[in-house]
């Protein structure tokens, strides 16, 4: 009975301890999964290089019509929902860069001013997914896609504003970063949200919102 007891117990430890180390592992990287099946899209199916990659959170990931509303162009989605900025750049020599592409389409920021960046940090974190993409292509240019209002987020307009205002200065005194404003044009004529753009959430966008969203993108990716 003391041996079994003791065989109990060792087995008990060593489920533990590899249950502790898969939870850090997900802490460290909640997105692995995902990554890695874009990854094994990627090996069943290689992109050919020269598209157009749109990286970011949840309004690119959910945007399932994406190669659709940009016919004509090869495009790749590789959003991934809950992310922030330092998540893409961390990420950016999985998801972005080995797609060699001839532009790169970032949204995000939204997730980060939500948690409690501010708008000089997202700025930084801008910076740092820029420096990320140049530094292996320095030619590629990048475009923000400027942070949403969205019903939900409303009390994070004035943030908003900022953190755009600064991304905007930044990409218009730096070579290879476009700024494209989707904030102003989501705004109603009482400065709030318009809310027909939106899903039942009020956070996410429904096909109005996409569809406005790429008449205002679509000229960026035809220079």
């Amino acid at each position: 009975m003391t041996r079994v007891l003791a065989r109990f117990t060792a087995l008990f430890l060593l489920l533990a301890s590899t249950a502790a180390v898969f939870a850090r592992d997900a802490s460290i990287d909640p997105w692995e999964t995902e990554i890695a099946r874009f990854e094994a899209a990627d090996r069943a199916a290689p992109p050919p290089p020269g598209g157009v990659v749109f990286v970011g959170s949840s309004s690119i990931r959910l945007w399932s019509t994406l190669a659709d509303d940009f016919a004509g162009t090869r495009v790749l989605n590789r959003g991934f929902g809950g992310s922030r900025i330092a998540d893409a750049t961390r990420l950016a020599a999985r998801i972005v860069l080995p797609y060699r592409p001839r532009l790169v389409v970032l949204y995000a920021g939204d997730n980060d001013l939500a948690e409690g960046r501010t708008p000089p940090q997202v700025l930084a974190d801008v910076e740092a997914f820029i420096a990320s993409v140049h530094h292996d292509a320095p030619t590629t240019p990048v475009v923000f896609v400027s942070i949403k209002p969205s019903p939900a987020r409303a009390a994070l307009l004035p943030a908003m504003r900022e953190a755009n205002a600064l991304v905007r200065a930044y990409a218009g005194r730096t070579r290879g970063v476009r700024y494209v404003d989707v904030f102003e044009p989501m705004l109603g004529a009482d400065g709030a949200p318009r809310a027909e753009l939106f899903g039942p959430d009020r956070l996410h966008m429904n096909a109005r919102g996409y569809a406005l969203w790429t008449r205002i993108i679509a000229p960026e990716l035809r220079r």
